[in-house]
């Protein structure tokens, strides 16, 4: 028998993830029909059916709209990771994992995405700090993979794990998505491969 008020948490947790949802689907048309700064507050709440009270209840501003849509990179990377074989080398294994996440994302929405957020200075401000944030999640992922795996290993494929996603999604954008992400993800990669050879001889 269900349990009333699990029953009822879970329905208020749905309309609250119904309602974060709507919001953000709102705020991105407003964005694409009257531009970053021509959209206000009001609009997106009035857009999403809801209160302007009601909106900061969700986000404290437009641009945390937008950093909502790219957060949750470092968890996604650690969910990839725990499907890589066990005996995988870790270089090799985020390789698989970047590329695989690169797969999921749609072409029109990201490019859609970026557009919007160059025309906002303080989220370009704020994506320096979000991309720190991610790749401390991931490097907890990475320490309980190899916890025989020295720091200094695990915060560097942190580093450059992250730092390719950034690379890959910027070039990405700038060609419009003519090219799969995963390909230049796997470029970028390669990439690097070659230049680590260069270095070292």
């Amino acid at each position: 028998m269900t349990d009333p008020e699990n029953l009822q948490e879970g329905l208020r947790e749905r309309k609250r993830r119904e309602t974060h949802e709507r919001i953000i689907a709102s705020a991105m048309q407003l964005f694409a029909a009257d531009g970053y700064e021509g959209t206000t507050l009001d609009a997106i709440a009035a857009a999403a059916g809801i209160s302007r009270r009601t909106f900061f209840h969700y986000f404290k501003s437009k641009d945390d709209i937008l950093l909502s849509l790219q957060s949750g990179l470092g968890d996604s990377l650690v969910a990839a990771l725990a499907e890589q074989p066990l005996d995988a080398p870790p270089f090799r294994a985020m390789r698989n994992v970047l590329i695989a996440i690169a797969g999921q994302y749609s072409i029109d929405e990201l490019v859609k995405l970026d557009r919007v957020m160059r025309a906002s200075e303080a989220v370009q401000a704020r994506k320096q700090a979000f991309y720190l944030q991610e790749e401390g999640i991931l490097l907890a992922g990475l320490r309980a993979r190899w916890p025989e795996v020295s720091e200094v290993t695990l915060r560097l494929l942190a580093f450059i794990s992250i730092g390719m996603s950034r690379l890959a999604i910027d070039a990405w954008t700038a060609e419009g998505g003519t090219r799969p992400l995963a390909a230049l993800v796997e470029e970028i990669f390669d990439a690097l491969a070659g230049a680590a050879k260069t270095i070292t001889k």
